[in-house]
């Protein structure tokens, strides 16, 4: 088995020496309109995010597929199906250690105290990456079902519903359905067991239960009815882990974007296996029980914006909140104006986060949120498009450009580089694409196909830049 530090090595290596690699979005959390997503005939104006799409559904499929096997270390049980990660944000402090060599992994693992730093990932925390192998496969799950949309192509939901078996239910790579062994504490001060916050960790399986959803309406010929069953019955031993295992009901507590991302979790899965009563039930819970408390009147929210990275969790949280109220919408309760104890919604969080200066965190963190809320509560003013265009001039080409319509693309000239990125303007004269605003692209998703790029050995890479939140 390839070690992490070996892999990694060598992605840093090939990024050092090989022309710049265009890397492509890992949303934090994503729920696709699944009507919106199947019907297509989608404005010309989102021709570039479409390209844009397609090209990265490529890009993530070069690195899959992944699977809880490929780790070097495994959880206590030794069982190789266990899905196992490290505390994140927790530093080997040795001073308890009255060493005189230097001391192993191993030991520096058992023997020395963990202290928490909030918001800094431990430099060793990703040597077991179940983490970000499952938030690179969801995403490529993500991408290839909106590219066998985009294209036609049945080769992308070939690709999806191969990384989903790989991930859940073939029988030589499945992950055992719970998270016992998620976020682990290390140390000699550790639990040595998996925490609440661990159930964080597959957040993205929104994108995942969304992405089928859409392959089965789609009527997939490579979503079969034997991969579908398999999934729900894995599907359903891990939502009844969620709703009865102590680990689960912890998280389930939280009053932060961790509760958040329980909920939004708990209930797709619900959505998946067919029980939407189930679904409206956990929903009901969330927005009658911490959501009440998650925005002030004045649109912050304070357990987010207590914490080291403010603009990042603010963020997080509304991409939660936004995620919950899509699967709402899709078993048919409109959430949007369900208000907090202060009277507010997560459209006035997401207002209040537009005010604050990203400073040396991820700025374009919060503007898939943007755009979702221009599109879901209109934008006649411009006020969201006018922001968007001015923190980025590229956005009308950005994937999330295609899913949160209606929404303007302000004006703005995209184009897709040679190299793959999106840029602003007019291309240049030997350039092989057209500077465009929307207006001359019809028929553009049959003309699609991915750009050329420089691929290496993302998904080790990946999880050392994974958002996950404690």
């Amino acid at each position: 088995m390839v070690s992490f530090k070996s892999l990694a090595t060598f992605g840093l290596t090939l990024a050092a020496t090989s022309a710049p690699v265009h890397a492509f979005s890992s949303y934090i959390s994503q729920w696709l309109p699944v009507n919106y997503t199947t019907e297509g005939g989608w404005d010309n104006r989102t021709f570039y995010a479409q390209q844009e799409i397609v090209a990265a559904a490529k890009w993530w499929s070069d690195q899959g597929p992944w699977s809880v096997l490929n780790k070097t270390f495994t959880a206590p049980t030794n069982n190789t199906h266990d899905y196992l990660s490290w505390a994140p944000y927790y530093w080997a402090d040795c001073s308890n250690v009255q060493n005189t060599t230097e001391l192993t992994p191993q030991q520096v693992w058992e023997e020395c105290n963990y202290v928490n730093r909030d918001g800094q990932f431990s430099p060793d925390v990703r040597l077991v990456n179940d983490t970000g192998n499952f938030q690179a496969m969801s995403d490529a799950v993500f991408y290839n079902t909106l590219a066998y949309k985009i294209t036609g192509d049945e080769s992308y939901a070939q690709k999806t519903a191969w990384f989903i078996d790989t991930w859940f239910t073939n029988n030589a790579t499945f992950m055992n359905p719970n998270l016992n062994w998620a976020q682990v504490m290390r140390g000699a001060n550790g639990s040595h067991g998996g925490q609440h916050t661990g159930v964080l960790d597959l957040h993205g399986m929104t994108k995942v239960v969304s992405a089928i959803l859409v392959l089965r309406a789609l009527a997939s010929p490579s979503w079969t009815p034997q991969l579908d069953a398999a999934m729900n019955d894995w599907s359903t031993q891990y939502v009844n882990w969620l709703l009865t295992n102590d680990i689960a009901l912890g998280e389930k507590a939280a009053t932060n974007n961790h509760g958040s991302f329980y909920f939004s979790q708990t209930a797709s899965i619900q959505v998946l296996i067919g029980d939407y009563a189930g679904a409206r039930t956990t929903l009901q819970e969330y927005f009658e029980g911490i959501y009440l408390n998650q925005i002030t009147a004045d649109g912050d929210q304070p357990l987010e914006s207590a914490r080291t990275r403010p603009y990042h969790y603010r963020a997080y949280n509304a991409a939660a909140i936004i995620t919950i109220n899509r699967i709402a919408d899709y078993i048919g309760w409109n959430t949007w104006n369900i208000t907090t104890k202060a009277g507010v919604t997560v459209k006035e969080a997401v207002d209040f986060a537009m005010t604050k200066p990203a400073g040396d965190e991820a700025a374009d963190e919060l503007y898939p949120d943007v755009a979702a809320i221009g599109s879901q509560f209109n934008d006649p003013d411009g006020k969201y498009s006018s922001w968007l265009a001015q923190q980025d001039n590229t956005y009308p080409g950005q994937a999330y450009f295609l899913w949160e319509q209606p929404f303007t693309d302000s004006g703005l000239k995209v184009y897709i580089s040679d190299s793959g990125s999106v840029e602003s303007g007019t291309p240049p004269a030997n350039s092989g694409s057209n500077g465009s605003n929307g207006s001359n692209n019809n028929n553009a998703a049959a003309a699609l196909s991915p750009s050329p790029m420089v691929s290496f050995a993302v998904a080790a890479l990946f999880g050392a830049v994974v958002a996950a939140a404690l």
